[in-house]
């Protein structure tokens, strides 16, 4: 059984795409509410490329800094101009993204099994607190470890050392939970066992001949092989 289980937040636990009615919304006042969801893939590719550029730069920022210049830069590209009063509304509404509908339940079913569980994300210590609190998830948390706290983003190795250093664990007691496939591939790495969580049938994983250690459909289906 795994000693700890670190999960990713935006994507695993948190619905990303929570954002799209809102967006349908703002986008509705000027007769583009169809490209709502196109919007939101736009915008949440745009956020990871935006880190992963700033990661190679060494020009560290805020995940929320990323998350703002992803939204104003997927305005643009989709010429849907959003007034700024819009913009503040839908980072707002990011602040409190659903969760999972499994995902409640399966981490109370972890925690009743004794597995520590923590939260590790790219997104600030007071962001994800902020926002695993609103979804109902913070509870099931033994704590939350930021990238913030090193000013590195995922993959970079030393978030993945910083998440072992907290925890003070070794590599091989240690497992990622991710729906991202490159979160996944940098912590195998780094040496750290992972699960990814494929909530769609469509998605591919990266043909690095780095594999996850495990591949399972939603966190209920993990629960049951680590539960």
């Amino acid at each position: 059984m795994a000693t700890v289980l670190a999960f990713d937040v935006y994507g695993t636990l948190i619905d990303t795409h929570g954002v799209v009615t809102e967006l349908e919304e703002r986008l509705a006042a000027s007769g583009k509410g169809e490209l709502a969801a196109e919007f939101s893939r736009r915008w949440r590719d745009k956020q990871l490329e935006y880190s992963f550029r700033r990661g190679l730069m060494g020009a560290y920022v805020a995940f929320s800094q990323c998350t703002r210049e992803a939204l104003e830069f997927t305005d643009r590209a989709l010429q849907t101009r959003l007034a700024d009063v819009d913009k503040d509304h839908l980072m707002a509404t990011y602040a409190r993204l659903p969760a999972f509908p499994e995902a409640a339940a399966a981490l109370s079913r972890l925690s009743a099994a004794g597995v520590r569980c923590v939260a590790f994300s790219n997104g600030t210590g007071e962001a994800v607190t902020g926002l695993l609190d609103q979804a109902g998830l913070l509870e099931h948390f033994e704590t939350v470890i930021s990238v913030d706290e090193v000013k590195r983003f995922k993959p970079d190795p030393a978030v993945y050392a910083h998440l072992r250093n907290r925890l003070e664990v070794s590599p091989g007691d240690t497992w990622l939970i991710s729906s991202n496939p490159f979160d996944v591939i940098g912590a195998r790495h780094a040496g750290l066992h992972a699960a990814w969580v494929r909530r769609s049938l469509d998605a591919p994983f990266d043909p690095w001949a780095i594999e996850p250690d495990m591949t399972v459909a939603d966190l209920d289906a993990l629960a049951e092989r680590l539960g």
